[in-house]
């Protein structure tokens, strides 16, 4: 098998091996990218030869909230192609939620896209469809998650109105603008013509699943490119490599992947368990805070209309403060939901999207190591079949030689045909010169007695109708053998080849956008931590405001009629602090 060359232009690393590596990367570590502007192995488009999409290099810079720098681009697919890449910080809006019933029985929710001045309604349905195909065409690659599905108890609570839920449809809508713009700032999913089709809405989308490149997609990914899992001129020898499960363990891992594993675990462990979990008690405290505080300030209106004068006023003022309170809480538990907690929920959806990544190259790599050992173990079949052939060769020649009549029937023979005796005394002495071929075994083929004709009643012919099945000849089915392992070597050795193409191809592809995803991660985290201190800063200087309003209020109100003014105090310097409790009684007797 020739030497693949590795043309992985996402690393300065030195070329990995395709079975094994002792780098150790760690892919929590952040990466910086190269300094060199990369190009991309040279391998078949998504659209073909001859289409104008060329891939932009990778990875990127990340993708939190800085501006997108657009690589330098000239060939558009279309025109929202162009928009994506017009070097603008580009932004894909989901501007309204709207309920049909077009082309369906039963109402459903329509989400209306805006792309630059290109507008599309699509269904959840159908968001869910691209993200699948996607993940179909880039098998390499990390597709960002769409919102979760209504579980079951939702369906059961609201009786049937889950669909209706004005909140559950504004989460979707942020979520799912969130979904469409990560793909677009992704420096090669962002050039996909699927994706492009998707904003302009020009066609249905059972239209786009119908047509080129999707109607291409292989039923199984395993057995196709890794790079274009739809090119048409792929090798049939993908067709022999193995399906392995992935959970088959390897001999030789990469330790690289290995590390990765363990880190996505991990991360996948702290997100969705401890920061979830408490993220969602601390949300409900908030909506617990915020409802205790709209009954106390209607409470605290309502018993200023009991009051007069500065009372009332200062009660009033208390009870606008409280409500105050509860709008701001309002507002700080929308930001939180909003900027922290479904933000951290889809860093939970990209763990288990990394771990079904790892595990796709986890089973190109068991594919490797399969499709070597039944490679190891047809080329000793052939070599057991080859030696075979050679020794029944080696018998027939020997029979060729040791076939002759026995010395009483040779003498008989001779006689009634006509020869002299001398011909069967030299034809014996020829057996005798070689004593080894007068006792070689009969020609192990079938027996001719066994063959008779047909006619001999029902028994014979059945039985030499299952004689003439089951008799097969020896040399011929070990020719006929020897014949397809060669050709199944050289179907595997053209599949080892294929999985040690894809093994690398898989490898550094997915590597480069794990580095390129912890750059997003960081950039991320980084702007959910601001929110979340820029949430709480604001609700303390709006409460701060509005309770230093009330104080103001309330500090209107004269003092009681029997206390000491302040100014009047003299302080005693050598008297302790007093110890004398005033009597609540003081106020009612007038004391």
């Amino acid at each position: 098998m020739e030497a693949y060359e590795d043309e992985n232009p996402f690393s300065s690393d030195p070329p990995m091996s395709s079975a094994s590596s002792t780098s150790h990367v760690n892919v929590s570590a952040p990466s910086s990218p190269p300094a060199y502007n990369a190009a991309l192995p040279s391998s078949p488009t998504r659209n073909g030869p001859e289409s104008p999409t060329l891939r932009p290099p990778f990875p990127s810079q990340g993708s939190g909230s800085s501006p997108r720098v657009s690589p330098a681009k000239s060939d558009f697919c279309c025109v929202r192609d162009q928009w994506l890449h017009s070097g603008e910080d580009v932004e894909i809006l989901i501007i309204d939620a709207q309920k049909t019933t077009d082309n369906a029985t039963s109402p459903y929710i329509t989400y209306v896209i805006r792309a630059g001045t290109a507008e599309a309604r699509h269904r959840y349905s159908e968001f869910e469809s691209l993200r699948s195909n996607l993940t179909k065409l880039y098998p390499t690659l990390i597709i960002p998650p769409i919102p979760s599905k209504q579980n079951l108890a939702d369906y059961a609570i609201k009786q049937g109105k889950a669909r209706e839920d004005a909140a559950l449809i504004a989460r979707r809508r942020r979520m799912l603008q969130t979904f469409l713009n990560r793909i677009a700032r992704h420096p090669i999913i962002s050039n996909e013509h699927v994706f492009h089709r998707f904003l302009d809405g020009e066609v249905s989308w059972t239209e786009v699943l119908h047509s080129a490149p999707l109607s291409q997609l292989p039923k199984n990914i395993l057995k196709a490119p890794a790079h274009n899992p739809t090119d048409p001129n792929a090798s049939p020898a993908y067709q022999a490599l193995p399906n392995p499960s992935a959970a088959h363990p390897l001999r030789r891992p990469d330790q690289r992947f290995l590390d990765s594993e363990v880190f996505t675990n991990k991360f996948a462990t702290h997100v969705s368990g401890p920061m979830e979990k408490v993220t969602r008690r601390t949300m409900k405290r908030w909506s617990e805070y915020a409802q205790d505080h709209m009954e106390l300030g209607a409470t605290w209106n309502g018993f200023s209309l009991t009051e007069t004068d500065e009372l009332a006023a200062s009660i009033e003022r208390t009870g606008q403060a409280i409500d105050s309170t509860y709008i701001s809480t309002t507002r700080l538990i929308q930001d939180l939901e909003q900027n922290w907690q479904e933000p951290l929920h889809e860093y939970a959806q990209f763990a288990s999207i990394i771990k079904k990544l790892l595990a796709y190259r986890h089973q190109k790599h068991v594919q490797l190591e399969m499709t070597q050992d039944a490679l190891e173990a047809r080329r000793e079949s052939l070599t057991e079949l080859e030696k075979s052939e050679r020794e029944a060769r080696r018998l027939e020649e020997a029979l060729g030689r040791g076939r002759v009549p026995p010395p009483g029937l040779a003498r008989s023979v001779g006689s009634e045909d006509g020869t002299s005796p001398r011909a069967s005394e030299s034809a014996e002495d020829a057996v005798e010169e070689d004593p080894a071929s007068a006792y070689l075994p009969p020609h192990p083929g079938p027996s001719p007695s066994r063959r008779r004709a047909p006619g001999m009643g029902l028994l014979s012919a059945l039985s030499y109708t299952l004689h003439g099945m089951m008799d097969a000849d020896p040399e011929t089915a070990r020719r006929n053998s020897i014949s397809k392992t060669r050709e199944n070597i050289s179907q595997l050795e053209d599949a080892l080849h294929l999985s040690a193409q894809d093994l690398k191809y898989a490898s550094s592809t997915i590597q480069a956008d794990l580095d390129r995803f912890q750059r997003q991660k960081v950039a991320d985290m980084r702007e959910m931590s601001i929110s979340m201190a820029r949430s709480h800063r604001d609700w303390c200087k709006k409460n701060l405001e509005v309770w230093e309003e009330a104080k103001r209020e309330i500090e209107k109100i004269p003092d009681h009629p029997n206390r000491i003014p302040p100014e009047q105090v003299v302080p005693n310097p050598n008297a302790g602090p007093s110890t004398v409790r005033r009597d609540s009684t003081a106020t009612i007797n007038g004391r």
